[in-house]
């Protein structure tokens, strides 16, 4: 029995996980839930699964949930908040997994924890890694720590990697959707819209992430993750344009062989993949063959995707470049959204950032917490 720690409760990877958890109630058990600001479903998941243990963003929130359980007559959940309530939950004793699904570097100071506490990792949140995978890789090693991906891609990668060695790995390939302005001319970009951007073709997902893909820098993201998750070179992680979806990503090995993950869009495949892993339980999340008739594969365009040159740019750099990256675009994808900057303004804000980021590699999870909140600031001070 699996006793999860669920980090971002509420989200919708979060949600997925427990849909997993009830479908397989013999193997999986939920023992702590960091839920953030979403006092009602926090409620909810508290009043279904009993954990011991629910964290709030702030002791107000906290307090709200402490007085609803009182009402209902639910007692023996403490209740925590805040940093230190999200760490309380990813190293809890009766834990022996932890999911890490908090948007953002939010999380990375309970997931940074529950590796140091010895617990397998499900991670969900690639911006932990992006802003601190040499640290979290290097921490994993050092106590013998599994850390799964749960995003499609590198669930992908994961999976694909179990059949051959490191050293016969030539690349990795990660598919992109190529997002909704893939044939779009590149004189309208300065016209598009935070409407226009929210429309992905594939997948329904939140706001930040959903304009990251438009962008690319989502995949620019996941090229960073794939480096540190996989410890390869950025040279040897590609990147091709797949509109339908249906081939999660590639390896090619260096004898010329590549093998390809195909499965049904739907995040509880992967979610499932890393719980179970390295078992595979029998589901119903089963793929139609008849969607593979037609599959088109092509090179991006750095031209109309200038944010995915960004990243690569920052993979070769690392530490405070790939800090700044992540933390860049959050700030500009939030003022593209206001309407504050046109959608091409969200590259520019990003390389205007890099280009006045020194270079640097963060040892501490607090020297990555320092170097980030100086990337936001550099970029608001760009904005205005």
């Amino acid at each position: 029995m699996k006793h999860l720690a669920i980090l971002g409760s509420t989200g919708s990877i979060g949600q997925s996980t427990l849909s997993i958890v009830e479908q397989f109630p013999e193997r999986y058990s939920v023992v702590a839930l960091a839920a953030g600001r979403n006092v009602d479903e926090a409620f909810a998941q508290a009043v279904r699964w009993r954990p011991r243990v629910v964290s709030l963003a702030t002791e107000e929130l906290a307090a709200q949930l402490a007085a609803r359980l009182r009402q209902a007559g639910i007692t023996g959940i403490e209740l925590v908040h805040g940093t230190e309530g999200t760490i309380v939950c990813a190293t809890l004793p009766q834990a022996n997994f932890v999911v890490s699904a908090i948007v953002g570097v939010a999380g990375l100071a309970a997931t940074h924890a529950a590796i140091l506490a010895g617990k397998p990792i499900g991670l969900a949140n690639k911006e932990c890694m992006v802003a601190a995978g040499e640290i979290l890789t290097a921490a994993a090693r050092q106590h013998n720590v599994p850390i799964l991906p749960i995003d499609s891609e590198h669930n992908a990668v994961h999976q694909c990697l179990r059949v051959g060695a490191h050293n016969e790995v030539k690349f990795i390939w990660l598919t992109a959707s190529g997002g909704p302005f893939r044939q779009l001319p590149l004189d309208q970009f300065v016209g598009i819209t935070p409407e226009q951007a929210l429309k992905h073709p594939t997948w329904v997902m939140g706001r930040r992430i959903t304009i990251d893909s438009a962008t690319m820098l989502n995949k620019g993201l996941e090229v960073i993750e794939a480096c540190r998750l996989f410890d390869v070179a950025p040279s040897q992680v590609r990147v091709t344009i797949h509109p339908q979806s249906t081939v999660h990503s590639l390896v090619e090995f260096v004898d010329g062989s590549i093998l390809a993950q195909i499965s049904v869009t739907d995040m509880r495949l992967p979610i499932l993949y890393a719980l179970a892993h390295p078992e595979r339980p029998a589901s119903n999340l089963t793929f139609d063959l008849a969607a593979l008739k037609h599959l088109e594969f092509e090179q991006p365009d750095f031209d109309r995707f200038p944010c995915l040159r960004l990243a690569f740019e920052a993979a070769e750099k690392g530490g405070t470049h790939c800090i700044a990256l992540n933390a860049a675009d959050e700030i500009a994808v939030a003022a593209f959204l206001e309407r504050r900057i046109p959608f091409t303004g969200i590259p520019r804000t990003i390389e205007k950032v890099l280009a006045a980021t020194p270079e640097a590699h963060p040892t501490t999870i607090a020297e990555v917490l320092a170097a980030d909140r100086e990337a936001r600031e550099r970029a608001r001070v760009h904005l205005t």
